[in-house]
């Protein structure tokens, strides 16, 4: 039990690490300086942009997902229809 919660342990400080590497960091610059204001407006700009193209991917990947199945079963539909 020990071992398996080392592991885990192991493997989300791991994890944690890395998710933060590409993070570009503010604290270089004075707290009211136009550079800081720069660098925030600049972090909060690309995570709305993350944030709205991973939205976006998701929705196209659930409409086709769910339009895939609407059209196998019209095809299904269709196909009972000119056999008879």
């Amino acid at each position: 039990m020990k071992f398996k919660f080392c592991i885990i342990f192991v493997i989300v400080l791991g994890f944690n690490k890395f998710s933060y590497g590409n993070e570009i960091k503010c604290d270089e610059f004075g707290k009211f300086s136009a550079e800081f204001l720069k660098c925030k407006a600049n972090i909060i700009k690309n995570k709305t942009v993350t944030v709205g193209q991973n939205f976006v991917e998701d929705t196209k990947d659930y409409q086709t997902k769910e339009w895939s199945k609407a059209k196998k079963q019209l095809n299904k539909l269709k196909n009972k229809a000119l056999e008879q």
